[in-house]
């Protein structure tokens, strides 16, 4: 069963403008399967195969002999050298576009080869595993499956594709999680001991909506600090975490400066956190978290997919006011609570509450508490409860 992505026509769009087209995002979000799809015209070949990289690595001519432009290059972070012969394709035809689609699944080898070869010349498009409006538009998954499912299963496409064969859950995170650590992170990192890593990464994933304590998440894993700095941008790198960055205006110093710690999907992060049913998770301390991680998420995708320019953030002041997603729209903030909640109440909104006397009314635009709720309805003057299931309408 195919789920449509919401991608699909900008991804053609940005073919028809662009030479280069890079599609990134961690292993397992779809990415091979929606070009495919939407590119079927296209040749295809695989530098995650040592043969094809060592070909485009060596022999870049003979490479594009057989796979030549238009092309889709998956996991082309494995030939770095190859980057310098794109362009000099790319160059070599003005003019013309969708040459080259490239997928790769670690940020800093690809984005580092595209700054330095194909800047001016590529368009860069972060992607990442379904999204709450994708998954409920299938309708033959919404109809068996509800929201609390959904978000503890996770955001891979190849949980929800067949629904009568789908995949023991434990059973695929768990060989998704042997992959990951012994092809992402022993390419990215000398990592001496997986075993403390992957015991790293489960101490991040409990740390979901928490502000980022550095020191403290590598005294629990029993490493340096400097070593879990370290191994936590191998995690950004990879697409496995998102790290929102504190929103400030000039007054900094009376802010929190430290970033709020999210996955970008919610499965895996329940996974890691050891739960075993849906049950089991949304009825523990940790479920108001997993909410807001998720929330979060379908914000980021409404930026990377939708809206780039829009800025995320999230807002704590030095007496512990906060607001856990603040939108930045021409200059103008919009403020979003996620509470776990059908019923949320007035001491709900405190925080946008504050944020609004810290600012000033004229600067927040709007305020939103994202709920498990159905229908939209107004809480308080300018403060809508709204469904956190997936994105709304942002006031223009």
């Amino acid at each position: 069963m195919w789920i449509e992505r919401e991608m699909s026509n900008e991804l053609r769009a940005l073919a028809r403008t662009f030479p280069v087209v890079a599609l990134v995002g961690p292993r397992q979000a779809g990415k091979t399967s929606i070009l495919e799809r939407e590119f079927p015209e296209y040749h295809y070949a695989s530098l995650d195969a040592a043969m094809n990289a060592e070909a485009a690595e060596t022999r870049p001519q003979e490479f594009l002999d057989r796979f030549p432009p238009p092309v889709v290059l998956d996991e082309v972070q494995y030939a770095p050298s190859f980057f310098r012969y794109i362009k000099t394709v790319v160059d070599s035809r003005k003019g013309e576009n969708g040459l080259f689609i490239i997928t790769g699944s670690q940020n800093f080898m690809l984005m580092e080869n595209l700054s330095e070869s194909l800047a001016g010349r590529v368009a860069v498009v972060p992607f990442l595993g379904l999204s709450g409006k994708e998954w409920n538009l299938t309708g033959e998954v919404s109809r068996h499956f509800q929201w609390q499912d959904f978000l503890f299963n996770g955001y891979f496409p190849a949980l929800w594709a067949n629904l009568e064969a789908r995949p023991s859950r434990q059973r695929w995170y768990q060989g998704y999680m042997s992959t990951y650590l012994e092809r992402d992170v022993r390419n990215l990192l000398n990592v001496g001991n997986l075993r403390d890593f992957e015991r790293f990464i489960r101490a991040c994933a409990v740390r979901c909506g928490q502000i980022l304590n550095l020191s403290e998440l590598g005294r629990d894993v029993g490493i340096s600090t400097p070593t879990s700095k370290q191994w936590l941008s191998v995690l950004q790198a990879s697409n496995q975490i998102h790290l929102l960055e504190p929103y400030h205006r000039s007054m900094g110093k009376r802010l929190s400066k430290s970033p709020k710690l999210y996955f970008t999907d919610t499965g895996l992060a329940a996974y890691l956190m050891g739960f075993d049913s849906a049950s089991s998770l949304w009825s523990s301390k940790e479920a108001g978290a997993l909410w807001e991680n998720h929330v979060i998420n379908q914000w980021l995708r409404y930026r990377d997919w939708r809206e780039p320019s829009l800025g995320l953030w999230h807002w704590r002041d030095q007496g512990g006011n906060e607001v856990d997603l603040v939108l930045e729209k021409d200059r103008r903030l919009i403020a979003i609570e996620c509470k776990l909640k059908e019923r949320p109440g007035k001491k709900d909104t405190k925080g946008i509450t504050r944020l609004r006397a810290f600012y000033g009314q004229d600067e927040v635009s709007a305020g939103y508490l994202a709920c498990p709720v159905d229908m939209a309805f107004d809480l308080e003057p300018a403060i809508t409860v709204v469904s956190g299931w997936e994105t709304w309408s942002l006031p223009s």
